[in-house]
């Protein structure tokens, strides 16, 4: 359900504390907002894999889930190195 409120899209704050931060700092923030970015994706997909009925929906759902999935991943991975 659209309530109005877009789940992981980065707000005024999250963008003003990237600014502000520096080398690694800026690079470990950036990449915990694209994670809940990421996962507010995965979420609504796998939302439209429960509903859905159409088999293009259910298909490019899945291809987000699958995708946003691996990349969340590659950042939590790459957050270990920071």
């Amino acid at each position: 359900s659209m309530d109005g409120s877009m789940d992981g899209m980065m707000t005024p704050d999250d963008m003003s504390a990237l600014e502000n931060a520096d080398g690694a700092g800026a690079s470990r923030l950036f990449l915990e907002q694209m994670i809940v970015h990421h996962v507010g994706a995965v979420d609504m997909a796998r939302a439209a894999l429960e509903d859905g009925q159409h088999p293009d929906v259910l298909e490019l759902a899945q291809q987000v889930v699958d995708d946003q999935t691996s990349e969340i991943n590659a950042m939590e991975e790459l957050l270990t190195q920071l």
